[in-house]
């Protein structure tokens, strides 16, 4: 046999399985020169080989690690296999985005509590409660959490608390706080299972060091406990979810809200009980709902505004419903029934989507227009119990993360799917543990679906990174550089 022969032969094989690529990228930072044509390169190319081409084009100094889009997915096998896959032709000039690979988000910090931490939120210069404020600087932004123990506290990037809420005696919470958001830099909402949404007043000292969490106004409606919270500060307006299956509608101003309830309010013996006479400084208003949203069968588990339009809220529920209102009329405007218990409920404006975490395990995106034709436009899979919390990547239309009683929370690119008979699929492109477990010597245990460590909220945020809490009894923080800025 002539080795040399077919040495020549396979050579000029590998030689003909070539495909022209367009190379292109809508980061600027890291774009080639836009008078950079089609490069020939082998069709046997996957992600590291093409991440090495790219680089040597742009003449990085320090490598980069790149992923690659080809019309919309990540690329996940070599390019021959995603020719032969999707019935491309070799003769095609294959255009391919490529995107900076996220890095996998490191442990920062934790913050440690008395009891299950079931909310968090973040002020910084680039949150929702800060816009329209002045800057906060760097090093200065806040954490706000609610605990099972009744009490909000506010961090500092130290991990110090500067304020505590105060205590039932002194007008706080009467039970377990299961909500909690910034409105302002000065404004607090939260809630839980005393059914009650209560506001504060936020300040600190000159220094940053101490702060005042002041009770402000109370809100009653609800006959049982709250399950989650969404703000509107521009038109001063909150959206509640109750296991009472409806959905409160309130004003952040106690001028525009109606008179509370008299049913609902603490009787009056209570309210001219010894701890009245007591603190006869903590007067409290109270005020009802602007309307009751009711046509859900069991409980509600998340509300929360249209991103675009104030005016139009969906609500998720254990009746497996997800639901649109017109929250001027109090209208029910659109239901969609799917096959699990809804648990949690984020907005995806840019895909015309709605994110809503399942008792079953995975994440279901649903398109909530009237023209769709199905009601799951994509689910995606890697929790190993309910997904309890979600929360949309600040730097990326196509992120999301969430938090599962699994002990996790995972990061998801609507671009990293697969196609397969029930449907599109997506794969988690991080998960990310609690650090409780790995100090304790538990991270190769065998746990049950998280028990221990389940996570109940997580928040992500562009300067401070995910905010995750949980059973552990611990606000965790993780930053990674590239799933934090893409300019990094």
């Amino acid at each position: 046999m002539d080795t040399s022969q077919d040495y020549a032969a396979v050579s000029s094989q590998a030689a003909q399985r070539q495909v022209r690529v367009q190379l292109t990228s809508q980061q600027e930072d890291i774009a080639l020169p836009d008078n950079t044509g089609p490069i020939l390169v082998p069709t046997g190319l996957k992600r590291y080989a093409l991440s090495t081409l790219v680089n040597n084009l742009l003449s990085s100094d320090k490598p980069i690690p790149f992923e690659f889009l080809i019309n919309g997915q990540f690329l996940r096998t070599s390019i021959d296999e995603y020719l032969t896959a999707n019935g491309i032709s070799a003769e095609t000039t294959l255009e391919i985005e490529y995107v900076r690979a996220l890095i996998p988000p490191l442990h920062i910090a934790s913050f440690e509590h008395d009891d299950w931490v079931s909310s968090v939120d973040v002020l910084s210069a680039s949150s929702r409660a800060a816009a329209g404020s002045s800057a906060i600087s760097q090093g200065q932004e806040r954490i706000l959490s609610g605990s099972y123990d009744g009490l909000l506290r506010v961090w500092n990037m130290s991990s110090q608390v500067i304020a505590t809420s105060p205590s039932p005696t002194d007008g706080g919470h009467t039970s377990s706080i299961k909500a909690a958001k910034f409105i302002s830099p000065n404004s607090i909402v939260s809630a839980g299972l005393d059914r009650t949404v209560r506001l504060w007043k936020y300040s600190e000292s000159d220094d940053g060091f101490s702060g005042k969490i002041a009770p402000q106004l109370e809100l009653y409606g609800h006959k049982s406990g709250i399950s989650s919270l969404a703000v509107h500060a521009p038109s001063n307006r909150i959206l509640s979810a109750s296991s009472d299956h409806n959905i409160g509608f309130w004003s952040t101003k106690k001028s525009d809200a109606p008179a509370a309830p008299e049913d609902l309010l603490p009787s009056a013996a209570s309210r001219t009980s010894k701890r009245r006479k007591l603190n006869t400084s903590v007067t409290v208003s109270q005020r009802g709902p602007l309307a009751l949203l009711s046509s859900h069968t069991a409980p509600v588990s998340d509300a929360i505004f249209d991103v675009n339009d104030s005016t139009v809220g969906y609500s998720a529920s254990w009746d497996h419903s997800l639901r649109t209102w017109d929250l001027v009329t109090a209208a029910l405007v659109d239901t969609r029934t799917t096959s699990h218990s809804l648990l949690s409920l984020q907005h995806l404006p840019d895909h015309h989507l709605l994110a809503t975490g399942t008792s079953a395990r995975h994440i279901t995106l649903i398109d909530p227009r009237a023209s769709a034709a199905t009601i799951s436009a994509m689910t995606l899979r890697g929790h190993t119990n309910a997904v309890v919390s979600l929360a949309r990547d600040p730097n990326s239309t196509y992120g999301l993360i969430s938090g599962s009683h699994d002990g996790t929370c995972r990061i998801w690119d609507l671009r990293a799917t697969k196609t397969d008979k029930g449907g599109a699929v997506g794969e988690s492109v991080y998960s990310i543990s609690r650090k409780s477990l790995e100090e304790e010597g538990k991270a190769n245990s065998k746990r049950v679906g998280g028990e221990g460590v389940k996570v109940f909220s997580v928040c992500w945020d562009q300067q401070v990174g995910i905010v995750s809490a949980g059973e552990d009894k611990r606000i965790q923080l993780n930053r990674g550089e590239g799933v934090l800025s893409s300019s990094s």
